[in-house]
Order: structure tokens, then C-alpha cells, then sequence
């Protein structure tokens, strides 16, 4: 018998397969399908700082005081994290699988204190996305990676549930900054958050939404960060996000060192039967295998050394290119 079992972020998953931040889960009959469906664990659609700040910023009135327009942006802030709150409470009632809460934000701010009130709300953990783009020209380098320390400093000294920071693709070291993050008490990373993909209608000479979905050859990244740093920063907990297409990918993920995976367009795509597509898969797996527990293949194809990287990095290239014609 195979044993799906996980540990991601010290909560204890039925199988490895996350439902990731998304308009997936954003209401409370969702989440219960998902959690029927056989899903781990559900990562709530994610509280926007600057969704938050940008409808205060378009109800404010010329003829409005300062201090009344403070008041109707605390408002609004309000009336989204009650709706946030109550997410949480009515999903957990229903769901019997770790139920995540999720704030997307980008300032250390007075905002983040809202993480008490989603702790007290019932979250099991806490996902943190700091995801954003570095193109001022007077960037001070190293300015970004230090914002991802700081407010988790400010929610550690906030809420006792876990906290799990997903990264985005955009930084120089992204093992300098899980070592970081582990030391400042991160649960657990989430490798990585998804851009917005950027394209342009070239017959109306205008900007457009590129392709929403993920896909296969995504994986490649997470695989690669994964493996390299689940070596070198072994004490933390990892997931893979972006191009977890497919029931294979889920065991790529593992193998490369992540003990979950957050998945979003596997399930758009292919609807809630992913999810027992993708478990039945790593069960048969493991079975032909011989493996009984996550445990025992976990972080098998890591990359144990770390010194080697741009070695071994090197060397597959060439082993590569050099087959062809």
C-alpha cells in the first residue's frame, strides 16, 4: 500500500496536490467540491493590497476632507477583509483539509496587521505573494529581496500559524533569500508565483493579455530552483508552482525536492478531475517503484551538490547540444 501523506508547512496533507490562489477558490462551495475532489489542501484567492488601495483611490471625492477620505478607505478595507474572514470561517466548516489564507502585497505596512484577524478567522497557515517587477533606475540593489524579510518579520511578530512565502522567478539568488527567509521563520516557499504574460495585437497596435495558462515547459524553473535549493536549504519546506500540467509533473516535483505542489491551471484546464487523475498517478508510481511513503523519494534528484551547480548546469547543456546536428 502507497501512503500519499505529506507534511508541507508543518500541516499534515492527504496527498501532495495544493489548489493554488485563484478564482478556484473563491467561495466556499468551490472549496468544498475541491475538498471532495480529493485535493490536500486549498490556498485561498489571494487579498489584494492594491486591489484594496485602488478602489479607495477611484470612490475618493475632490470635495471629500482628508480625513474623510481616510475613513472611506479604511471602509473599504474593512468590507474586503470582513468578506475575506468570513471566506475562511465557512470554508473550514465545510472542508476538512488545511485551508490556506493569502495576501498578495508589496509594502510593510500597518496592512499586514490583517493577518491576526485572518489567524483568529480559523487559517491554518498563511500564504505571503510579494510579486512585482524591479525597473526603477535608481534601484538599490538588494532593495526587493530585503522587502520579502521585512514583512515577514512584521507578520511573524503578528501570528503564531505558519507562514509560506511564494517567490517569484525575478530574483538574482533565490537561495540567499529562502536561507533568509528560513532564518527569519518561513514555514515554507512556494517556487514560483506566475507574471502577468505581456503581448501586443500588432493589427491594432495595442497591448494585450498574453497566455493565461501555464503549461508544461514551466516546470523547468521550479524544477531547477527546487533542486538546488531544497540541497542547500534543507530545514524549509518547498512546492512547486507553474507548469504542474500534468500527473508526472507532480512526481518531477517531488523527486527534484518539493513536498507539495500548487497547481491552477491543471485544474482549469481539465476541471477538478485532475486531482484524482494526479494522486491515482503517483500512487501507481510509487507502487511500480517500490516506494511506500513521499518520504522515500523526496528530494532523490536533488542537486546534493551544491558547489557544482554551474558544473553540472554546464555539462547537461553540452550533452545536449552536442547530439545535435
Amino acid at each position: 500500500m502507497t501512503d500519499l501523506k505529506t507534511t508541507f508547512a508543518g500541516l499534515s496533507l492527504r496527498n501532495p496536490i495544493i489548489i493554488s490562489s485563484s478564482g478556484l477558490t473563491n467561495s466556499v462551495g468551490k472549496n468544498k467540491k475541491l475538498a471532495e475532489e480529493g485535493a490536500g489542501a486549498i490556498v485561498l484567492k489571494s487579498l489584494f493590497e492594491e486591489q484594496i488601495m485602488l478602489e479607495a483611490e477611484q470612490l475618493r471625492d475632490p470635495a471629500f476632507s482628508a480625513e474623510g477620505s481616510d475613513y472611506l478607505e479604511e471602509y473599504i478595507r474593512e468590507h474586503k477583509l470582513s468578506e475575506y474572514l468570513s471566506l475562511i470561517k465557512e470554508s473550514k466548516k465545510v472542508c476538512p483539509i488545511p485551508i490556506i489564507a493569502s495576501i498578495n502585497c508589496y509594502s510593510d505596512s500597518e496592512w499586514v496587521d490583517f493577518a491576526k484577524q485572518i489567524e483568529e478567522a480559523g487559517a491554518d497557515a498563511l500564504e505571503i505573494n510579494i510579486l512585482a517587477l524591479q525597473s526603477d533606475v535608481q534601484y538599490a540593489y538588494g532593495s526587493f529581496e530585503q522587502r520579502h524579510i521585512d514583512i515577514l518579520r512584521h507578520i511573524k511578530k503578528t501570528i503564531s500559524i505558519p507562514v509560506i512565502m511564494k517567490l517569484g522567478d525575478n530574483l538574482t539568488n533565490p537561495v540567499a533569500l529562502i536561507d533568509q527567509l528560513y532564518a527569519n521563520g518561513a514555514a515554507a516557499v512556494v517556487l514560483f508565483n506566475r507574471f502577468y504574460q505581456p503581448d501586443i495585437n500588432i493589427e491594432k497596435l495595442e497591448h494585450i493579455s498574453g497566455e493565461v495558462f501555464s503549461n508544461a515547459s514551466d516546470l523547468a524553473t521550479p524544477l531547477r530552483w527546487i533542486g538546488i535549493a531544497s540541497a542547500a536549504v534543507d530545514k524549509i519546506d518547498y512546492a512547486a508552482s507553474g507548469g504542474v500540467a500534468n500527473a508526472e509533473s507532480v512526481v518531477k516535483a517531488i523527486l527534484a525536492g518539493a513536498s507539495a505542489v500548487e497547481v491552477c491551471s491543471a485544474v482549469y484546464l481539465n476541471t477538478n478531475a485532475f486531482i484524482g487523475e494526479a494522486t491515482r498517478f503517483l500512487s501507481a508510481w510509487m507502487a511500480r517503484k517500490g516506494f511506500n511513503s513521499i518520504a522515500q523519494f523526496k528530494g532523490k534528484l536533488n542537486t546534493k551538490d551544491v558547489k557544482g551547480i554551474n558544473t553540472f548546469e554546464r555539462t547537461q547543456f553540452l550533452k545536449y547540444f552536442g547530439k545535435k546536428e
